[in-house]
């Protein structure tokens, strides 16, 4: 993911950080509960296509 986009991307429901998950491929929004897929390499940022984040993967990420 590149670095520069990530610093421009936010998220659609919150307008908050994403922080990049390079190993499920997502970017994820801490705030909202939500991972957006990353398909192709191109982030889909559409709140229909997120998936619901589970108290743990929220307790487990970084502030």
């Amino acid at each position: 993911m590149d670095k520069k986009l990530l610093d421009i991307l936010v998220c659609p429901v919150t307008k908050g950080k994403l922080i990049y998950d390079k190993d499920k491929q997502e970017l994820v929004s801490k705030s909202a509960r939500l991972a957006y897929p990353i398909k192709n390499g191109t982030p889909v940022m559409l709140e229909q296509e997120a998936r619901a984040l589970t108290q743990e993967e929220v307790d487990g990420l970084g502030s």
